[in-house]
C-alpha cells in the first residue's frame, strides 16, 4: 500500500466529504478524480477482500487490524473486521466503546488499546494514529 502525506485542512475536507463512518478516505479520492470503483489489486485491503476496513474519529484501520489490552491481569484481543472492531464476537463502533464494556468504567479507549496494523509487526498506542 501507498501512503501520502497530507495537511490538516486537506485531511479535514476529506474527513468532511466522507458521506459515512464507512467511507475511507481514499473512497473520497477516487470520488472526487472520477474513478470509479477500485478494482482488486488497486484495492488497499486486496489481501482481504471482503474486509472493510473500520473508520473512528478520522482514523481508518485497516481489515484485519489487531487490537490488544491488558486489564486487571487478563489479556483482551480484538480485531477489525468489516468495518468495526471486534472484541469477544461483539462489535464496537468507538476504541473507547470496547474499552468500557471490559472495565464497566468511562475510558479513553484511544489510550487503552495498542494496534498492530496488517502490513506492520510494531504495536502502536491506538493514540499514536490520532492526528
Amino acid at each position: 500500500m501507498v501512503s501520502i502525506d497530507v495537511d490538516f485542512e486537506v485531511f479535514k475536507q476529506l474527513t468532511v466529504l466522507r458521506r459515512s463512518e464507512e467511507m475511507t478516505e481514499n473512497e473520497v479520492i477516487r470520488q472526487l478524480l472520477k474513478l470509479g470503483r477500485p478494482t482488486r489489486e488497486s484495492r488497499p485491503d486486496a489481501a482481504e477482500p471482503e474486509g472493510i476496513a473500520w473508520v473512528t474519529k478520522g482514523v481508518s484501520f485497516p481489515h484485519g487490524t489487531e487490537f490488544r489490552t491488558q486489564y486487571k491481569g487478563q489479556e483482551y484481543i480484538g480485531r477489525v473486521q468489516n468495518g468495526a472492531l471486534v472484541v469477544n464476537g461483539k462489535r464496537y463502533s468507538s476504541p473507547s466503546a470496547a474499552a468500557v464494556a471490559i472495565t464497566g468504567n468511562a475510558v479513553n479507549g484511544w489510550r487503552f488499546w495498542e494496534c498492530k496494523l496488517p502490513d506492520s509487526s510494531r504495536w502502536r498506542l491506538a493514540a499514536s494514529l490520532r492526528r
